[in-house]
């Protein structure tokens, strides 16, 4: 399946300049949300994962589904004040701005084996904030997974270090 038929480019969203890559059409198709869930998980074999963390918020479409289909838990890392109890948060630069991401601190144990997972990996920064924490926490990240890498931006570079799988390149 060629799964770039199935994203859709939306010019200056969120802001002029920015080409934002919807995966709408990808979710509403029944196939190839199938095949791409199945795409995504093939990524993890042989991979022993304790908790699959999913950022917010379009990470949060397969990532559940990566850990009911691992045996693992899921971690949601959410938009500041989005979370009810104690946590631990990190600020990240993005393409076009600044932002944080946190987690409940107990989310994570000392040799936890996290699979990070997102929709896309653009600057790095997101999922790098994310492995930091993941790190301080005391856990392992296994495995960086995104469906979409947008190489251009060079992202994978801030990554240096932890694995990681893209479904689809541009």
């Amino acid at each position: 399946m060629n799964f770039k038929d199935y994203i859709r480019d939306i010019p200056d969203f969120p802001k002029k300049g920015v080409v934002f890559k919807d995966i709408t059409p990808l979710l509403e198709d029944p196939k190839a949300f199938r095949e791409t869930a199945a795409a995504l998980l093939a990524f993890t074999d042989g991979l022993k994962v304790d908790k699959v963390v999913g950022i917010e918020s379009r990470g949060f479409f397969f990532a559940p589904l990566l850990a009911d289909r691992l045996g693992a838990g899921f971690i949601p890392a959410r938009k500041p004040g989005k979370l009810p109890h104690r946590i631990h948060r990190k600020e990240y630069d993005l393409e076009y701005g600044t932002d944080a991401l946190e987690l409940h601190a107990e989310s994570i144990s000392p040799g936890d084996r996290i699979l990070v997972h997102d929709d896309v990996l653009a600057t790095g920064g997101t999922a790098r904030a994310i492995c930091d924490l993941v790190t301080e926490l005391g856990g392992e990240v296994v495995q960086c997974n995104f469906l979409i890498e947008l190489s251009f931006l060079k992202g994978r570079t801030r990554l240096d270090g932890f694995p990681l799988k893209s479904l689809i390149t541009y």
